[in-house]
């Protein structure tokens, strides 16, 4: 019989192997769309086990353990796989051997525990009933996200799965707890690429010159409105610019400047107006001063939302294997995963999981060079997410 005690006591046995597993991604680290060595080396683990699987997307790899009694139950389990352009800082002996290539992220953290949690299923699948799809998945952190081009080769068809699950690691939950949240939980997202034409020249004659960088100026502040006084108030909405390149000089007035940012919101039809809105106000301001502005827009994800149902039920699973008190309720997060595309087209669940220890230094930020995990949550991740895929099929 398959019980949580059984479930625990499989992931405490390989819990050294999937450090390894962890350890050994975490130093090779991959870009979006080049996780070649990294998706070898899962389906080097899947092909000892005898799971089949496929490629997909590139990079990709689709799993698929099917248990020993009938059952047209499928549900899906995604890890993604690629890492960030970033230098690490941690001087660990696991540490990036591709210098201004990390895993900042903890993708390595959700590949490696996938692969744990795929040797529980795969060790227990003459006892329970249904399909388990392994999705491993590339480009996460790059548009147009892998987990779009996947679903348009068909990850989510044959079979088809009535749900996806996915963990996240969170350096603000302690190790050994958990984090859910029903409905809408994190938000779309879209990069902006605007460049202000103006006229350039000597800082002493301004009366001569279309100065771009009083434009840009001008659009970057203007630019704000449209959150404080177009959108509801009640429903969140971010609008950031993190980069401002304008090549003059103190006495040089540069022809053009280019600004980047960022746009993320929660609801689809407020994203699709307040772009219009943004394009329409920046163009006018610039011709107003004399200028002119091109205003790109690169759609990204769409917001997250979690079926309140299958969340529910995991966090009551959740709640079973870890106990109540480490399963905790989180709030709207304003951050972007391309595990949103899953979770407008099926049943999606996507928990975060707790790696933070600040007696071992766990609890720095994702995206950052001194990132790193309590690898205690390793023995958490695996069997839970066995767990809540073995009592969703129903066993």
């Amino acid at each position: 019989m398959i019980n949580k005690d059984k479930i625990q006591a499989i992931s405490n046995d390989i819990f050294e192997k999937v450090v390894g597993y962890r350890q050994h991604i975490h130093a090779n680290p991959e870009l979006s769309f080049h996780e070649f060595e990294t998706s070898a080396y899962i389906k080097k683990h899947l092909t000892e086990w005898g799971i089949p699987f496929s490629d997909m997307a590139n990079t990709g790899v689709v799993g698929l353990i099917t248990g020993g009694i009938p059952s047209d139950k499928v549900i899906a389990l995604r890890a993604d796989m690629d890492a960030l352009p970033i230098l690490e800082a941690n001087e660990k002996p696991y540490a990036s051997k591709n210098a201004g290539v990390m895993h900042a992220c903890g993708h390595d953290v959700h590949s490696s525990s996938l692969l744990g949690t795929a040797y529980i299923l795969n060790s227990l699948k003459s006892e329970f009933a249904g399909t388990v799809k392994l999705i491993f998945q590339p480009a996460e952190e790059l548009l147009p996200g892998g987990a779009s081009i996947m679903i348009k080769e068909g990850v989510l068809e044959n079979p088809k799965p009535e749900a996806i699950v996915g963990q996240h690691v969170m350096p603000l939950i302690e190790t050994g707890k958990v984090g859910f949240r029903s409905g809408i939980y994190m938000a779309s997202t879209d990069e902006l690429y605007v460049t202000v034409h103006g006229k350039g020249g000597h800082g002493a004659q301004p009366h001569q010159n279309i100065d771009p960088v009083l434009i840009a100026s001008h659009i970057i502040i203007a630019l704000q409105q449209i959150v404080s006084r177009n959108a509801d108030p009640r429903l969140p909405s971010v609008l950031s610019f993190g980069k401002v390149q304008a090549n003059g000089a103190t006495n040089i007035i540069p022809n053009e400047v280019k600004i980047e940012g960022t746009f993320r919101t929660l609801n689809e039809e407020w994203r699709k107006e307040a772009k219009r809105l943004m394009k329409k106000m920046a163009e006018g301001i610039a011709e107003s001063m004399g200028g002119s502005c091109d205003f790109r827009i690169m759609d990204g994800y769409p917001y997250l939302i979690n079926e309140p149902k299958l969340t529910e039920n995991a966090r009551a699973f959740a709640e079973d294997y870890l106990g109540k008190e480490n399963v905790l309720d989180l709030d709207i997060w304003m951050a972007a995963e391309d595990f949103a595309y899953y979770s407008q087209v099926t049943n999606a669940c996507f928990y975060r999981l707790g790696t933070g220890n600040k007696e071992k230094g766990t609890t720095y930020s994702v995206h950052t060079p001194n990132f790193d995990i309590d690898e205690e949550a390793l023995r958490t991740s695996t069997g839970l997410m066995a767990y809540i895929t073995l009592k969703q099929l129903g066993n």
